[in-house]
């Protein structure tokens, strides 16, 4: 159901699915928009090296449709900016799913991953026989 736009953009109605926790959210102030790749560990992998068009062309990013997911603000507030060495979605459905799309913007913007990083991801993957990562690259 799509949400009615009403006084001051304030959203009435409709409804998220939140994929990280497997929650339907029927009241906006309980949705944040995630950053897939959260800036700070953007920062950490390669952005700091980035101009100032470029990390805000990364934390808008409203091309590539990963980059940027609805998910419930308590999700949102336990990843806070880990990686998945760090954070996992407490949904175990959600995984492979969230390690695709956070392969797919770390791919898109040319960003590195740490060793731990990449044990995590690969420990996901593994049990995710048809993940695809396409995209195209923003740099």
């Amino acid at each position: 159901m799509a949400p009615e736009v009403g006084e001051r953009c304030r959203l009435a109605g409709g409804e998220w699915f939140s994929y990280y926790d497997n929650r339907t959210i029927i009241d906006a102030r309980s949705l944040d928009i995630d950053h897939m790749v959260p800036l700070a560990e953007a920062w950490d992998s390669g952005a700091s090296n980035w101009s100032t068009q470029q990390r805000r062309a990364f934390a808008n990013d409203l091309d590539e449709p990963v980059a940027l997911v609805a998910v419930s603000a308590a999700s949102n507030r336990s990843k806070a900016d880990r990686d998945p060495a760090e954070w996992l979605p407490p949904a175990q459905e959600a995984r492979c799913q969230y390690v695709t799309e956070w392969a797919t913007v770390k791919t898109r913007w040319s960003l590195s991953i740490d060793q731990a990083e990449l044990e995590a991801l690969t420990t996901v993957a593994n049990s995710c026989p048809d993940a695809v990562v396409q995209t195209t690259p923003a740099l």
